[in-house]
This record gives structure tokens, sequence and C-alpha cells, in this order.
């Protein structure tokens, strides 16, 4: 029995042995060449640092010297919240917060997510990034920088999402430098590294500022880190190259592609808008609808999605083939059933949209957006319809345009500062300048902030026409709102001087030297002169500038006066007090010469009396002891 029990143990270890080293077999052999088991083994200690294993989350009772040395310096990068913090207290504020998200209650949760940072229950990083994308659906950039920088401050560690959030907004807004920059601090400073999106979101923002090389550069860094040759980062530099009309490095890149990806047929659709793109360039139409045949087949071997479909739409729209556009949109609606598979979104929308509007379909163009949410479940945003505006606006259908503004808010948009500025500008090219003041005017009411910009244009605009009162009218009310620069008041110097509204300038010159956030130069002093000149008062400015020098220098001096007469009365009323003092301490003087002698007394009595002197008492009677004791000059 205890041989067979022997035997048994030998046959289980044998058999432990073997299933640790199968595997470990198996992914050895699963490698084509050691950069890819290398890239592996990369791609797995990143993934280990970002997500600790599950035993990482028990108190570990062995490695205090570690602790101590990681608790000791400051400097290391501190990892991101784990899902599994996610949990009791903090799943709830998650959730929470989240249904304010789909209220649309952006503020309150932006503002919850501000104070949960100091109470005993810290959102994780994951809740604060759900907010932050919130924000940047809403085209709330300013907000989300906000929001970033607050829990940056208050300790939150970001993760590689809120780095990829970042890049987008700053490509987005055209600041593609900076997100150059994050990316350098994600992949130089941050204790993982960059994933699939984040070079996603980089190429694409440097494809559209026209930066090409500097994206080809970063697909190769994607390369060269492991990833693979991302079909998505592909199909943007390819349609980089259309847009810059190099046909050859589109199919360059597509072979590159292919070759990474070990050749064969294209099973990813996202690469079939640029390569459609491509062949038009070519002229070679056949090729081009051959591809677009492949993708609107009854049964497509190619793995499409929305991006890739609304590539391939485009594709069309921009190649006078509106009609293929029209029947392949019908079919990616008819396919679209999310959110199993989701075919089509407001992108989708947008490229029919301008197809129309290339067609002089503007009436259709118009009812496709007020359709959209009965037909995909997605709505158009003010970023649509401002581009639906604009079509309109360029094409001279501005009552179209007019009476689109006026429904957006049926869809729960409300109109922005590029809406009004679009029809200010066509009302000009109307010569309808009320209207186009009047368009301003409703900026400024509903509380919206247009920029130097726009002003340029309303008050040029108006002053074209001669209505040189309502640029007037209109600079009193901006001149508070907008940091006007020298450029705004030479141009309304000089509005007013050809028209002889001196006064006004002399006016608007006093305002200016008493405000003082924009210098008087040489080249405003120049108009203002000219003017004057035509009316023989050219001494006037000159007059006016002394007399505001004066008044300055006398207010200087009125301030000094001042402030030496509140000195004075406060050494006067120091005084006042001084006898006062001196009376008191003269009362106390007594006081402590008293208290003092009679301390002295006390001292010595307690002295006295402390004082016990004991003699050695051989014979004698306890009267002789103390006689002893109370004249020791007699002993």
């Amino acid at each position: 029995m205890a041989l067979s029990k022997l035997s048994f143990l030998h046959h289980l270890k044998t058999l432990t042995t073997t299933a640790t080293l199968i595997p470990n077999l198996r992914r050895h052999l699963s490698f084509a060449t050691p950069d890819e088991a290398a890239a592996f083994r990369r791609q797995r200690k990143r993934r280990l640092r970002v997500e600790p294993p599950p035993n990482s989350f028990r108190s570990p009772t062995n490695s205090p010297h570690q602790r101590t040395s990681q608790s000791q310096n400051p400097n290391s990068p501190k990892l991101p919240d784990s899902i599994a913090t996610l949990s009791a207290p903090r799943l709830n504020l998650h959730n929470k917060i989240l249904t304010l998200i789909r209220e649309n209650d952006l503020d309150e949760a932006a503002l919850y997510t501000r104070h949960s940072v100091y109470s005993n229950c810290r959102p994780t990083i994951y809740t604060c990034n759900a907010v932050m994308w919130a924000l940047y659906r809403q085209s709330r950039f300013a907000d989300m920088l906000s929001l970033h920088r607050f829990i940056v401050q208050a300790g939150i560690a970001p993760s590689v999402v809120t780095y990829n959030m970042l890049i987008r907004v700053y490509c987005e807004c055209g600041k593609v430098e900076n997100g150059l920059e994050w990316y350098k601090r994600l992949v130089e400073d941050a204790p993982f590294g960059p994933n699939g999106t984040t070079f996603r979101v980089l190429v694409k923002g440097l494809v559209v500022e026209g930066r090409l090389e500097k994206g080809v550069e970063v697909k190769d860094e994607m390369i060269g880190m492991g990833f693979g040759a991302d079909a998505v980062v592909y199909s943007w530099l390819m349609g980089g190259f259309v847009k810059s009309g190099e046909a050859d490095k589109v199919f360059e890149m597509y072979d590159e592609w292919k070759e990474k990806t070990g050749g064969g047929d294209v099973k990813e659709g996202i690469l079939y808008g640029p390569l459609i793109k491509g062949y038009f360039l070519k002229g070679d139409e056949e090729a081009a609808m051959g591809l677009y045949e492949e993708v609107s087949g009854e049964s497509p071997k190619v793995k499409m999605g929305v991006e890739a479909y609304n590539f391939v739409l485009e594709a069309l729209c921009k190649n006078k083939k509106f009609d293929e556009a029209l029947r392949l949109f019908e079919r990616m609606k008819a396919l679209h059933s999310p959110p199993r598979k989701i075919t089509v979104n407001l992108g989708s929308y947008n490229v029919i949209v301008d197809g129309y509007c290339g067609e002089g379909r503007f009436r259709e163009a118009v009812e496709v957006f007020m359709v959209m949410d009965e037909t995909a479940g997605c709505s158009p945003d003010i970023l649509s319809f401002n581009n639906l505006i604009q079509q309109l606006c360029d094409n001279g259908v501005l009552s179209d345009a007019e009476e689109l503004c006026g429904r957006i808010h049926e869809k729960g948009v409300r109109p922005d500062e590029v809406s009004y500025g679009l029809l200010m500008d066509t009302c000009f090219k109307e010569d309808r300048p009320d209207d186009a003041a009047g368009y301003f005017k409703k900026m400024v009411d509903e509380d919206l902030r247009p920029n130097m910009g726009v002003y340029s244009r309303l008050v040029d605009g108006l002053v074209k026409v001669g209505k040189v009162d309502e640029a007037k009218s209109f600079f009193d009310i901006m001149v508070k709102k907008l940091r006007m620069d020298a450029a705004a008041y030479e141009f309304i110097f000089k509005s007013l001087s050809d028209v002889g509204k001196l006064d006004d300038v002399l006016g608007i010159v006093n305002n200016l030297i008493d405000d003082g956030s924009v210098d008087l130069n040489d080249d405003m002093k120049q108009i203002i002169v000219d003017g004057l000149k035509k009316e023989g008062r050219e001494e006037e400015l000159g007059k006016l500038i002394e007399r505001k020098e004066q008044e300055k220098a006398e207010a200087k001096r009125r301030e000094i006066e001042e402030a030496e007469a509140e000195k004075a009365r406060t050494r006067a009323t120091v005084r006042s007090f001084l006898p006062l003092i001196s009376k008191r301490e003269e009362s106390k003087e007594p006081d402590a010469e008293s208290s003092s002698s009679n301390e002295g007394q006390t001292g010595s009595e307690e002295a006295l009396t402390s004082t016990h002197v004991e003699f050695p008492v051989s014979t004698g009677s306890v009267e002789a002891a103390g006689v002893n004791s109370s004249t020791p000059s007699d002993t």
C-alpha cells in the first residue's frame, strides 16, 4: 500500500511538470521571429504595470523593504487606479455621476466629481474619464481641460484613456503640437505605454493638419513598439495622400500594409474608401467601381464597420457617383440594428448632406437632418447644423439657412457664434446690413461670446454701407466685453473722422486714456490729428492729453496727501493714548514697590520658617534644646 502511494505521488508530480511545460512550449512556438517574442514580452510587462495581478491587491506581508523604498521615492510615477478599486462606495458614486451624465446635467456631474475628491469617497480615474468624455462630446473643451487640471492637482493618476482624450482634444482644436507633447509625455514619463487608439487619434490629427511626414513617423514608431500594422492608421495616411494628390503614395501605403500583415486579399473594409479615392485620382474608374461592388454586394467578404462605410460614401459623393452613394446609404440603414450592429452614425448623415448640397438639392439636405433621429437613433449636433448652414449660405440659399437656424431648436440644439456669424456674413453679401446687425445683437442678447474676428467683420460691413453710428454703438457695447487691440481703435477713429464725428473720437480717446488698457500710439494720434485738421481743431488732441496728464498728476498728488494725512491721524491717535499709558504705569509703580516689599517680608518669613536646624542632643531636656536652637551664638 505504501509503495502504491509513492508511485501515485510520483505520477502526479510528473503530470504537474508536464502541464507547466506545455503552455510555455506552445507560447514559444507561436512566434515566427524573435522580434515578435520580444514585442510580446514588452506588451505583457506593460500590461502588468497597468493592471497588476490579482494577488497584488492583498496586503503584502513579506516585503517591508520594498514597500519602504517605493514610498520614499516621490519621483516615481503613480499608477492609475485598478478596476478592482471601483467597488462598494466608489461604485455607487460612479453610477450616480453616470446618471447625471445620462440626464445631460454635465455641470452638476463635474461639480459633484470635484466635491467628491475631498470627501471620504474619492472618485476613481474611470469616473473622471467618464465626465471628461461627456464634456468632450459636447465640445466643451475648456471645461474638460479644467477638470483634468483639477484631478491631476488632486493626485488622481491619469490612465492611457486620459492621455488619449487630451491628444484628441488638442488635435481637434488645431493645436497638434500640444497633442504631440502629450504623446511624448505618455511615451517617456508615464508608467504605461500608448495603445492603438493613441496612434489612431494622433495620426488623424496630423493628417487633418497636412503634416503627412510626421504622421508617417508616428506610424513607424507604432510598428517599432510592436503594435503591428493598424488598418485605421494606414487608412488615414492613405486619405491624406489622396487630399495632397499623391496617388502613388496611396498605393505604396497599401502595399506596405499588405506586406506587414502577410499579404493576401484585403479583408479590412476601412481601407476600401481610400483605395476607391486613389483609383479615381488615377483615372481608373473601373477599378474603383469594382471595389464598390465588393462592398455593396449581398454577401460581402469584407469586414465593414460604420467608419469604413463612411469612407466609401465620401469617395462616391466626391467623384460624382451620388446615386450609388444613396443606394449604399439605404443599405447601411437597412443593416443598422444597434447595439448588435452599427452601420450608421452622425458622420454618415453629414456625408450624405454634403452630397445633396453638391447636387444642389438643398431642401432634401435639410429634411435629412430633420428625420435623422427617427431612423438611426441619433440626432444632429451644432457642428452638423453649422456645416449645413454654411453649405446653404455658400450656395446663395440664405432664406433656407435662416429657416434652418430657426428650426434647430426642435432638435434640442441651440445656435452658437458660428451659426449667427455665418448668417451675418451672408446678409452683408446680400446687401442686408440691418439683418446682419440684428444677428450680431442676437449673439449679445443670448449671452454668447463673439470674438474680435466677428466684431471686426460687423463694424467693417456697417462702415462700408455708411452706418457709422451703428458701428459706434456696437463699439460702445463690445469695448466692455472684448479686449480691443490697437487696430480696432484705429479703425473706429478713422471711420468717425471720415464722417466728421470728431467729438465722438475725442470722447473715445478720453476713455482710452482713463482705462489705460491700450496705449495711445503714434498711428492713432496721426489719424486723429488728420481728422481734426479738416476743421482746424488739431490742437485739441494735445490739450486733451495735457489735461488728462494734469488730472492724473493731481490725482496722484491727492493720493499722496491722503496717505500722509492718514499717517498723521494714526500718529495723533497713538499720541493721545500715551498720557493714559504713562498714568497707568505711574499708578502701577507704588503698587509694584509695596508688593515687592511685601514679597520680601513674606519671603524672609518663609525662609525662616523653612529653616530647620538640627542639633545632636545626647543628654538634657527638650527645653535646653529649644534654647540652644533659638540662640545659637550662646552655644
